[in-house]
């Protein structure tokens, strides 16, 4: 009925912190220059906004089908009170039982696989790293 509800909570808390982790690396990766003029390059990885968005795309996309599907079995109406389990305290009882249970299990079980995938990647990027390293030396 609205198991959508806390995963969008959560893409909405994670869209913050991915603005927030944003600006800061914007500013602490800023380039300066040295004194002959030649900019410092700091070594690459893989960033904590990069990181965050890959579960933004996650969560929204999910979000998005979720609602829609909803929409399409009309328990999302164009009317107050929206959803359509809030009719009747009966439905409504139903509706944050369901929240509790496949909401949040959905919202953890993608940011499990979300983590998963930050795992592997970073596994990758060293072994990628350490390959150049032993290419340039």
């Amino acid at each position: 009925m609205a198991c959508f509800a806390v995963p969008a909570a959560e893409a909405i808390i994670v869209t913050t912190a991915y603005f927030v982790a944003k600006r800061k690396e914007q500013k602490l990766q800023a380039p300066t220059l040295s004194g002959e003029n030649t900019l410092k390059t700091q070594e690459t990885k893989i960033t904590w906004s990069k990181r965050l968005s890959w579960l933004m795309g996650l969560l929204w996309g999910g979000v998005a089908l979720l609602a829609f599907e909803h929409f399409w079995h009309g328990e999302i109406v164009a009317y107050p009170p929206f959803l359509s389990a809030m009719a009747t305290p009966e439905d409504t009882s139903q509706m944050l039982y369901e929240m509790a249970t496949v909401g949040v299990s959905m919202a953890a079980l993608v940011t499990a696989f979300w983590g998963a995938i930050c795992a592997f990647a970073q596994v990758k990027f060293k072994k990628a790293r350490s390959t150049v390293a032993k290419d340039e030396a």
